[in-house]
């Protein structure tokens, strides 16, 4: 099903709202963004293979990797998907782009790949 740019947008503040305030404190210099569809340089950095796609995006430097040099930096920058979250999420698509935001705020905290997936089995499970 498609959804309005707005009421998704509005789905994406809720996610994020349903983030404990405790651990949203932890994230700074960060913006969320919607996107319809991820462009090929970003499939092609992500290395998603031919046919696959991306729910969602995180580019930036961790928080785990800052360090003093990292100042007056542009923002990191997570970006959701609304194509393929709509078209992966069946009939719970909040729950899909929570789950996608809270696994791109985990790579930027600095958890690579693995470690998210292994979260995530504890988490959603």
């Amino acid at each position: 099903m498609r959804y309005s740019r707005t009421r998704f947008e509005e789905w994406v503040d809720d996610a994020w709202e349903s983030i404990p305030v405790s651990i949203r404190r932890e994230f700074s210099n960060l913006i969320i963004a919607v996107e319809d569809e991820p462009s090929q340089e970003q499939l092609a950095k992500a290395k998603v293979p031919r046919g696959d796609t991306l729910l969602g995006l995180y580019e930036g430097v961790p928080i785990k990797r800052r360090g003093w040099y990292y100042q007056m930096a542009l923002p990191d920058r997570i970006t959701l998907f609304q194509g393929p979250l709509e078209r992966s999420s069946g009939s719970d698509i909040r729950q899909a782009i929570y789950e996608t935001l809270w696994h791109e705020l985990a790579h930027h905290i600095g958890m690579n790949e693995k470690e998210v997936r292994a979260a995530e089995r504890r988490k959603f499970g």
